[in-house]
């Protein structure tokens, strides 16, 4: 299959300047969404962006995901034979992508149609940025942001905020700028940074990876950079659902994970204390009081997987 131009709604003028943009491989996973990832290709047909393809990764799903092949025989659908999770899959259509660059993009999501020419000018502009991210708006509350921006991941918790989360959008959001993390569900990537640094750590599976890639990336000597006029709408959580016995074991798995794998020293130490003592603790009885005892079973899970042999490196 040819790669794809989208022409659809493009001037003529538009056209024959189309080598002028490098070309942008957009990559989503597939699982069990299928209504939600058609509902994103046909916000994908409205992009003024003139060079790009998609790829779709279905992640085995129990849906058989062929209405993405009937509907949109442009799109490159690859079909996994087990589920790999988040970064397993997007490493999958890594593998097939042609861009120059690599967009990383949600299923649950729907894209404005011009997110996509901030974003790869912001890129374009300046090589000693390694990853990007677009502005999120929750889907279900028009104007109201998820995503603008993220604070450091802190040593000892494991937790950051996302900037303007909660907020209405407004003016000062519009900014484009340097920010600690990229938000995984709208993050383009330049084809030399991720040759360079590798592919997203598939040992998360779910949750945390993209956090790990930023510090990747940032230890390969790059910035992570918000830029505010690419926006895109999310239906946050869809895909996995709100308080998950899933979400729940992952969440506490890999937060501890990913401070065994990005801090060091005596920080580490207090770092894992903290957990243990602390905010561990804190959940299981919260999820005792509320009576969840299968998001208790799944936080306890979370926290036992650390003490079994894993053949994952922990540092780097």
């Amino acid at each position: 299959m040819t790669d794809r131009i989208n022409y659809t709604h493009n001037t003529m003028e538009q056209k024959e300047h189309v080598r002028e943009w490098p070309m942008v491989s957009i990559i989503s996973i597939n699982y069990n969404g299928l209504q939600y990832t058609l509902q994103l290709l046909e916000s994908l047909e409205q992009v003024s962006y003139p060079n790009f393809e998609v790829i779709i990764v279905d992640n085995a799903s129990h849906e058989d995901p062929s209405e993405i092949e009937r509907s949109y025989p442009h799109v490159k659908l690859l079909r996994s034979k087990e589920n790999l999770g988040f970064a397993g899959g997007n490493n999958l259509g890594l593998d097939l992508a042609k861009g120059e660059y690599y967009l990383l993009l949600n299923n649950d999501t729907e894209v404005e149609p011009g997110f996509l020419e901030p974003l790869v000018s912001t890129l374009e502009g300046n090589p000693s940025i390694g990853a990007a991210s677009a502005k999120l708006v929750f889907h279900h509350s028009p104007g109201v942001l998820q995503y603008a921006g993220s604070t450091p991941i802190n040593p000892f918790t494991g937790r950051g905020k996302s900037i303007g989360f909660g907020e209405q959008d407004s003016a000062r959001f519009s900014r484009t700028e340097p920010t600690a993390r990229a938000h995984g569900a709208a993050m383009l990537l330049p084809a030399r940074v991720v040759e360079k640094v590798g592919k997203m750590p598939e040992m998360y599976f779910l949750y945390y990876e993209e956090m790990d890639y930023c510090a990747m990336i940032n230890k390969a000597g790059y910035e992570i950079w918000y830029v505010g006029s690419s926006r895109v709408w999310h239906k946050e959580s869809m895909a996995v659902g709100r308080d998950t016995p899933l979400k729940t074991y992952y969440m506490t798995r890999n937060r501890l994970l990913y401070l065994r794998r990005n801090v060091q020293g005596p920080v580490l130490w207090l770092s894992v204390a903290y957990f243990c003592s602390i905010a561990a603790p804190k959940n299981l009885l919260q999820f005792a009081l509320k009576r969840r005892f299968d998001l208790l079973r799944a936080c306890w899970r979370g926290m036992c997987w650390h003490l079994m042999p894993h053949k994952y490196a922990f540092t780097r």
